[in-house]
């Protein structure tokens, strides 16, 4: 047996089989080239990671992509059952591990649980030296080639449409990436692993105690650093528990972000998300390996758990999912399946949707204020006001009726104003909402706070408002939505 990579972490797959009370058995995902007839293939439980079938070179009747490898741990009581299963067994092209296995799982119900290595294998069974010598030097040019090349993914700041931030509460909402702010990372194989902070984000120089007071109120402490470390942290872990051997390959991080902080644009999140995209990429971890919404509660968790970033789930979904997308986070979703329902929308012929925001704005987690309290007490009315809309909202959203699109824009703002109090939205976000409505544009807010979303149907007034703006001392632009299916690269440079 010839691996594609025999440098995976042995220790990880020691630590995965000691909390596991059974057997392991190793596995990959067959190459397109490669015959289910040839390999021991299994089924594995996606929850619990048990084996539930062992099939030994079957001629057909499987839809198992799942072959062994002939890597096996085993316990030594188990051993015992090995005298049994030859006595049974008389003809001698019968006794072989593939049968065994079989014997074991499928008749004897022996608890043994699979681990995933997310790599190729080669050259199972019957071969030569010139085979090997043949496969080594093919993998070895392809890993060389691999690994000069680094990897870059990007993941988009998002503007919550309707609905936000009822994600927390079991609500609904409707949310967009746009590509007018991003955060990238960059993954390189190194000899050790390194994580670079960022010249501006992470200073550890400073010209002043001034300047240190500055940075620090803006950018917090250690910047997105300590995202890049939680997301590695969190990946390891995640890998670990779901049995996915990873391989001992080492990189460098580094990040570049031009998401505005503390305005709502979910900053934090693009560069966890733009992290876990190279982290996949670079250890060949599939969708089916990581599915997209269990992707995003992956995201939400390197940052409530990890970091104890009080967040949702809908600034992940968007930036997994991009594009334009529904999402119910109602509490029977939830529950039973762990994550909501995530519905991506048209986005062709969208209106023309501007973005304002403050140039000096205050920490936009206040903005929660005791809303969390409220909801947890049982007022239904928190969830009831910030999800009112959604449905009239796609209807408005499919038949381009834009006057609809606005005014209910306008209606969702007032009714978060009602529920969030005046003194809770704070002056900076009401006074943009107010000069917005002075050149009578629809406007709310597209997140927790120091920023605002319009969509304006007279645009001869749109170079009168953001002139406005500026002079206001805010940011203003027009939005560029980021249409995953428009783009070739899928957030991949």
């Amino acid at each position: 047996m010839l691996c594609a990579d025999q440098n995976f972490d042995i220790a990880q797959v020691i630590r995965f089989f000691r909390s596991k009370p059974g057997e392991l058995i190793i596995y990959y995902e067959l190459e397109e080239s490669e015959k289910s007839s040839s390999r021991g293939i299994v089924e594995v439980c996606s929850d619990t990671n048990r084996i539930t079938r062992f099939m030994e070179k079957p001629q057909d009747g499987t839809t198992s992509r799942l072959a062994s490898v002939v890597f096996y741990c085993i316990q030594r009581d188990t051993l015992s059952y090995m005298s049994d299963f030859l006595n049974l067994q008389p003809q001698a092209t019968d006794r072989s591990f593939g049968r065994f296995w079989e014997w074991l799982i499928n008749e004897k119900q022996l608890d043994v649980f699979g681990m995933k290595l997310p790599t190729g294998f080669q050259l199972i069974g019957q071969v030569g030296l010139s085979d090997y010598t043949k496969w080594l030097t093919h993998y070895s040019t392809k890993q060389h080639n691999n690994s000069a090349i680094p990897i870059t993914c990007r993941s988009y700041a998002r503007v919550g449409l309707m609905g936000n931030p009822s994600d927390g509460f079991n609500g609904k909402t409707i949310a967009m990436s746009i590509s007018n702010f991003w955060a990238e990372v960059t993954l390189a194989e190194s000899q050790t692993l390194v994580l670079l902070p960022h010249p501006l984000n992470d200073p550890t120089e400073f010209g002043s105690l001034q300047d240190l007071f500055c940075i620090s109120r803006k950018e917090g402490y250690l910047g997105g650093l300590r995202l890049l470390q939680a997301t590695c942290k969190k990946f390891y872990q995640f890998c670990s528990k779901q049995g996915i051997a990873l391989t001992k390959q080492n990189f460098t991080l580094k990040y570049d972000t031009n998401i505005p902080r503390q305005v709502g644009l979910a900053g934090s999140s693009a560069i966890v998300s733009a992290t876990l995209k190279c982290l996949m990429k670079f250890y060949n971890i599939t969708d089916s390996d990581l599915p997209k919404p269990v992707r995003a509660n992956f995201i939400l968790n390197v940052e409530t758990d990890e970091l104890f970033i009080t967040a949702g789930l809908q600034d992940r979904v968007v930036q997994v999912y991009e594009g334009l997308v529904y999402m119910d986070f109602s509490k029977k979703l939830m529950e039973e399946q762990g994550y909501g329902n995530y519905v991506p929308l048209d986005m062709s012929n969208l209106p023309l949707f501007w973005l304002a925001y403050l140039s000096d704005p205050s920490d936009s987690g206040r903005i929660h204020s005791n809303i969390r309290q409220r909801w947890l007490s049982g007022e239904t009315r928190v969830t009831l006001a910030l999800t009112e809309y959604i449905s009239p909202f796609r209807v408005a959203l499919k038949d381009r009726d834009w006057s609809c699109l606005a005014r209910l824009m306008d209606q969702n703002f007032e009714l978060r104003r009602s529920v969030y109090t005046d003194d809770c939205l704070g002056p900076g976000n009401l006074r943009m909402v107010q000069l917005a409505r002075q050149f009578g544009s629809a406007v709310k807010l597209p997140g927790s706070g120091g920023a605002v979303v319009g969509l304006c149907l007279d645009q001869a007034r749109l170079v009168e408002m953001r002139q406005a703006f500026q002079e206001a001392g805010c940011v203003f632009c027009v939005i560029a939505p980021y249409n995953p299916s428009a783009s070739s690269v899928g957030g991949q440079r």
